[in-house]
């Protein structure tokens, strides 16, 4: 591995993540914990709520498909992530700029399989997210800041609960992970949702996302809150809603093919080199 690599820096409503170029797998190797969470330290480091390594999808062994490109996407903590829907948004941005695919649309291969990706003439991305599943159970409740609330439990290639709450001020500072019950309902942990209606096929919501904390929007969150509002409502796909976050506002169609596409901006903000001599021992 050489002595400097190359970064770009991106966000899709202000959720924002370091991307590292690494098209045959040869820059970085494979990726370790430490190395994520000093890329994402806000002070030490790049700073960012995750890391996305691109790869082509013919040069990675983590999935059978690959697709054309592969989303190698850690969680700031240093833990793997299935799938991320800004990340997918801004790397699929990478991809346009750079002039790495003309493709219409774009397969990109995530740990949550392939994933299709369309940049559309008004400068949004939209990508097919897949189907939702509600794998239950029945009965879980999610705590934070001394409130509890029912909870739905919604996978969309990575486990959400979507609690519905009168004030998004209602579960606090979200410093910590939010707590559920039963345990077994998320055994490999969760992302946490707490939504507000704002009016017909409109909800804000904020998010505590695994491994990350609280951040400024979740792609695949706006999804799982989507469909858990619509079903909440009594409606049934075809249905579109506009989920506010605090970074701006994605959105959500659940179509008749029971598929959500998710609908929002990404931008490549910065880029720069980086000095392995400045990774500390």
């Amino acid at each position: 591995m050489g002595e400097t690599f190359s970064w770009l820096k991106g966000h899709g409503t202000e959720n924002d993540f370091v991307l590292l170029p690494d098209p045959d797998g040869t820059v970085h190797g494979d990726l370790d914990a430490d190395f994520v969470r000093f890329l994402c330290d806000r002070h030490a480091g790049i700073g960012a709520d995750g890391v996305l390594r691109v790869i082509e999808g013919s040069k990675q062994s983590y999935v059978e498909d690959g697709g054309a490109w592969f989303m190698d996407y850690w969680n700031s903590d240093g833990t793997i992530g299935e799938m991320c829907g800004n990340g997918i948004r801004v790397f699929a941005r990478y991809l346009s700029e750079a002039g790495l695919t003309a493709d219409k649309p774009i397969r990109i291969g995530t740990r949550a399989g392939v994933k299709e990706v369309v940049l559309n003439d008004d400068g949004t991305i939209t990508v097919d997210m897949g189907e939702p599943s509600f794998p239950g159970p029945a009965g879980i409740v999610v705590e934070a800041n001394g409130h509890q609330w029912p909870a739905v439990h919604v996978n969309v290639g990575n486990p959400h609960a979507v609690a519905f709450v009168d004030d998004l001020r209602e579960p606090g500072p979200l410093l910590d992970a939010p707590r559920w019950s039963p345990a077994e309902a998320f055994p490999n942990g969760m992302n946490a949702e707490f939504v507000v209606r704002k009016g017909p096929n409109e909800v804000q919501m904020r998010v505590h996302e695994r491994g990350s904390g609280e951040t400024r929007s979740c792609g695949t969150g706006t999804c799982a809150v989507a469909v858990a509002s619509a079903r909440a409502a009594h409606q049934e796909a075809p249905v579109t809603y506009k989920v506010g976050v605090p970074g701006g506002v994605l959105t959500i169609t659940w179509r008749d093919d029971n598929h959500l596409e998710m609908t929002g901006p990404a931008v490549i903000h910065a880029r720069g080199e980086f000095s392995r001599s400045w990774l500390p021992a």
